[in-house]
């Protein structure tokens, strides 16, 4: 298990994305997005001259083939002749879509919620490049050092960056002929994500500048990883858990399956500094260890509860570990304390992060997402760990040996685990 850095890839500002990621659920909704509606109630508002109480607009229902009337309040006038105002009478030139991007960003800053947001068109890519596990790139992890300048960290395996001969630790000169000295690793990467499927790149690797042309390719992202651990006569399978992305559920159930394969006696599921993905990711995960009358989570919809339970029959009994750190949110701790309190694993590490709620997005026309919190989770025995987090069963710190020399042997929340699974 390698060293736990704070790194940005080809493909996303980590800081960014992180803040992005600490949710349940991502889903789109076929229909008129939400500037398609604003656009039809502008319209509606400008050709319909006197408003009366209230306008009506027509938006997809869930049949496919028919449509709703639905109807707009009168006070939306004032949204659609202020807007017409300051398009109107401004005295500069205005922009019309990033005036409507503001107006969208208002309604959202209104909520006072940390997990309701807009995000433009380049957040939105990035944080669907996150959960979706894959990206268009040339396969690299990039990273800035102290000086400022952006190095190669890592090469991914069969990717045009390994087959052309980029390595670690080449540092980064120009994009297409263009410096980028002075940029930041994501400019870095849009940089090259704006190659048309071709992008030439120049690095200063031993003192001379070498330049390499690739060609872009979708590159699937690997999100899960394996070990086993031998201590005592026990083989204790390890799989840590990066992201809950939309290809997570696959790696994660090859990976089980393989240490399974090599006669495991035991299980540590690592989800330290994993700050969630998809709700579905992590209950099909889950059903990997819990049969059908077993609560995975419960979702409290306005005071309305239901209980989702496992979808598969599965009944895996050997002892379960799950690693969490203050990190650990959202899907995360979801499989924590589903496992914790459904399947009887022993949780170690200290208290996650506590976010207890679960968020919808909907991708605009304009690539741009509107993401907004919907419901509550709580744990299958009903506890809600909103700003609480999940206790651990066993709280062990990491000490300051860890952070001076990161490895399996001072990692002391693993080496808790190895021992509570030796004996």
């Amino acid at each position: 298990m390698e060293k736990k850095e704070k790194k940005i890839t080809e493909k996303k500002n980590e800081k960014q994305v992180d803040s992005e990621v600490r949710e349940v659920i991502v889903e789109k909704k076929a229909g008129f997005n939400y500037i398609e509606v604003i656009v039809i109630m502008i319209i509606t508002l400008i050709l319909g001259g006197v408003i009366g109480s209230f306008v009506t607009y027509l938006v997809p229902s869930d049949n496919d083939h028919e449509t709703v009337i639905k109807e707009i309040p009168k006070e939306f006038k004032e949204f659609v002749n202020t807007y017409n105002n300051i398009i109107t009478d401004y005295y500069e030139e205005i922009d019309s879509n990033k005036l409507m991007e503001a107006g969208i960003k208002g309604m959202l800053e209104y909520l006072g919620d940390d997990y309701s947001f807009y995000m433009n068109q380049e957040e939105s890519s990035e944080f669907n490049e996150q959960v979706e596990g894959k990206y268009t790139g040339i396969g690299i992890e990039i990273m800035q050092q102290e000086d400022g300048t952006v190095i190669i960290n890592s090469v991914f395996e069969n990717t045009p960056a390994s087959k052309a001969g980029l390595q670690k630790g080449d540092i980064f000169k120009s994009v297409n002929d263009v410096s980028v000295e002075g940029l930041s690793p994501s400019e870095i990467s849009s940089n090259i994500k704006n190659g048309n499927q071709k992008v030439k790149v120049k690095v200063l690797r031993d003192g001379k500048e070498v330049e390499f042309s690739l060609n872009l390719e979708e590159i699937e992202l690997d999100s899960v990883n394996s070990e086993i651990f031998e201590k005592n006569g026990k083989k204790i399978g390890y799989l840590g858990l990066s992201v809950f992305a939309s290809n997570t559920y696959p790696q994660f159930e090859k990976k089980l399956m393989e240490l399974e394969a090599k006669n495991i006696d035991s299980l540590i599921i690592d989800v330290r500094d994993n700050s969630g993905g998809y709700l579905s990711t992590v209950t099909d995960i889950a059903s990997l260890f819990l049969n059908k009358s077993k609560i995975i989570y419960q979702l409290d919809t306005k005071g309305v509860i239901e209980q989702i339970y496992s979808k598969t029959n599965m009944d895996r009994d050997y002892k379960i570990i799950v690693l969490i750190n203050h990190n650990s949110a959202s899907a995360s701790e979801i499989l924590a304390s589903a496992l914790q309190e459904s399947y009887g694993a022993t949780v170690i590490g200290t208290n996650s992060y506590g976010k207890g709620t679960v968020q919808k997005a909907y991708q605009l026309e304009s690539g741009a997402t509107v993401k907004y919190t919907i419901q509550k989770w709580l744990t299958p025995n009903g506890n809600w760990i909103n700003e609480v987090g999940v206790t651990p069963d066993i709280e062990v710190q990491l000490n300051i040996e860890y952070y001076q020399n990161p490895s399996n042997d001072t990692d002391t929340q693993l080496q808790s685990a190895i021992e509570e699974l030796s004996k």
